[in-house]
């Protein structure tokens, strides 16, 4: 599981918690229609070979900002999801790409 960013610097923990319910999407983004992070969080999860990402646009429906909010503890999108894991936002994803988590955390799925 991602535990930490400190500096820029990408702290992984391992990555063992992988439960998914029937309900979940294999990758999940909250985003909105005009945030450029999450431009770049479709196109870098795309390039990795991610053919559906489940979007969930909080500025449709606000009350499913509430869910993210409650889900993630950020008020901040993207928030993505890969299963049960929560990566983060753009950040936090480039850093885990860039660390070789995330070719793994989505074969997982």
């Amino acid at each position: 599981m991602i535990q930490d960013f400190t500096k820029g610097k990408l702290a992984l923990g391992k990555v063992l918690n992988h439960e998914r319910s029937n309900m979940s999407a294999a990758v999940l983004m909250y985003t909105t229609a005009v945030c450029p992070y999450c431009q770049r969080a479709e196109q870098l999860l795309r390039a990795r070979g991610v053919e559906h990402i489940e979007k969930v646009r909080i500025d449709l429906e606000p009350s499913r900002r509430d869910e993210m909010m409650q889900r993630s503890g950020r008020r901040t999108v993207p928030q993505i999801y890969i299963g049960e894991t929560h990566v983060g936002g753009f950040d936090e994803l480039a850093a885990l790409d860039r660390a070789g988590g995330l070719m793994p955390l989505l074969a997982s799925i």
